[in-house]
């Protein structure tokens, strides 16, 4: 029994197969273990043990609704017993108990004022782990599993070895093979860009999933209290009334920081908040959604070519002030200086997004800060930050049986990298969603 990959997906299916009492189990990660992934190495950040989960500031969203698409395959009541499992095993080993959102007259009336201005607010329940938290419960986790799974890192897999149609086992990169009767690939979103190659190799089904892309707002935490005091992250969406665009917030970071992402070659911005400490603001991603059709149907080459953009007219990220951004000027190191707003991420390159985003894109976003506004007064400001860009290489999603069987007999795919989730829980409650199939059919 081969996993491929350890974040959150391939670890929650390692924990299946154990207490079911599966052996031998094989955990391969590309990347470092846990105690060796080092912060300041940006290629540390998506990929080891751990996954990109490890330097996240560990959001648990509990919503059939938010992270992913097992909505689609599962039915809603089995989904939440998954979501509540997931959920026990993270409380188990370090979650905090408490959660933010559900149900109350204050969530009933922030709803009302969305629809009001132009929004609509998804309700969520989310426990909130905390960046500084994250590799703690990871730790511990690993712990959960010695001595009844191996674990290998630095063990990365070059292919997928399928035998009239059934999974045979892997192929690694220093050209051994390891045979298998059944594979689980879970390569979470540093191994999106393998998945895709493998799905193509052995003509796999996939489904080209919209790619997003956008910015990382930030401002006085003050701003937004009301929202995150209530419900932590506020997801909005919100439809451009000019070109009918989805359009959401993402990965909201009360009195967090905003960050940096490398990935094969690429910089793009990102946010995280603390359990404990705190900075003086909050910060968010605007996302505008793009569906592609015929002829083109790579959305991950598209978002890269956006990020390179960004990237090539900044070194980096682009930093600018909406102020400037309506006046049509770019922003100069002495403008963000003189700004109200205080940036977190000091390296950023003051510049001009208008150079890097289309015309759509862009006016996509103003109306939903527009719309923001109407809602919670103070988003709209001339001192408000935006960085970019944002990009979601979300992978195209391999089509699956209910129980996330690919057309390969025995070959499992399971959480981001697969296109299957978007998100912690929905990736863990994946990973114990095709450990329960397989320990059902060995036992």
């Amino acid at each position: 029994m081969i996993i491929v990959g350890a974040g959150p997906a391939g670890i929650f299916t390692a924990l299946t197969l154990a207490d079911s009492g599966i052996e031998p189990v094989l955990l391969l990660e590309q990347g470092k273990d846990l105690g060796q992934r080092k912060r300041g190495n940006p290629e540390d950040i998506l990929c080891g043990w751990g996954g990109a989960g490890a330097y996240s500031d560990g959001k648990l969203v509990l919503s059939a609704e938010v992270g992913g698409f097992l909505g689609e395959l599962v039915e809603r009541e089995p989904l939440n017993q998954l979501l509540r499992k997931a959920d026990e095993i993270y409380m188990a080993h370090g979650a905090p108990e408490h959660v933010f959102g559900g149900t109350s007259p204050k969530l009933v009336d922030l709803g009302e004022r969305a629809r009001l201005a132009g929004l609509e607010l998804i309700p969520t329940r989310l426990r909130h782990i905390g960046t500084e938290n994250c590799r703690i419960v990871l730790g511990r986790l690993q712990e959960s599993l010695a001595g009844r799974v191996e674990i290998r890192t630095d063990g990365q897999v070059q292919a997928l070895l399928v035998e009239k149609g059934h999974i045979h086992g892997v192929k690694l990169a220093d050209g051994k093979t390891i045979t298998s009767r059944f594979v689980v690939a879970a390569p979470g979103r540093s191994g999106a860009s393998w998945m895709k190659k493998e799905a193509d190799s052995l003509e796999l089904k996939t489904h080209a999933n919209p790619v997003d892309i956008g910015v990382r707002v930030e401002l006085p935490a003050a701003v937004l209290k009301e929202l995150t005091d209530t419900v932590y992250e506020c997801k909005l969406i919100h439809y451009s009334d000019t070109f009918e665009d989805k359009v959401r917030t993402f990965c909201m970071n009360p009195y967090g920081e905003v960050v940096t992402e490398k990935h094969e070659g690429i910089v793009t911005v990102n946010g995280h908040s603390y359990a404990k400490k705190r900075t003086e603001n909050t910060n968010f991603a605007i996302l505008v959604s793009s569906t592609f059709t015929e002829p083109f149907d790579d959305p991950i080459a598209y978002g890269r070519y956006i990020a390179r953009l960004a990237n090539l007219l900044s070194g980096g990220v682009i930093i600018q002030r909406l102020g400037d951004l309506l006046a049509g000027r770019r922003s100069t190191r002495i403008r963000i200086d003189r700004c109200l707003t205080r940036p977190t991420l000091p390296d950023a390159s003051p510049g001009d997004l208008s150079y890097v985003f289309t015309y759509r894109h862009l006016f996509s976003i103003i109306e939903m800060l527009e719309a923001l506004e109407r809602f919670t007064p103070g988003v709209y400001s001339h001192h408000t930050l935006l960085y970019g860009v944002e990009v979601k290489f979300y992978s195209n999603r391999i089509e699956t049986s209910s129980e996330l069987e690919t057309s390969v007999i025995n070959l499992f795919v399971v959480g981001d990298g697969a296109g299957i989730t978007r998100g912690l829980v929905q990736a863990s409650a994946s990973g114990i969603l095709a450990g329960g199939a397989i320990a059902q059919r060995l036992t």
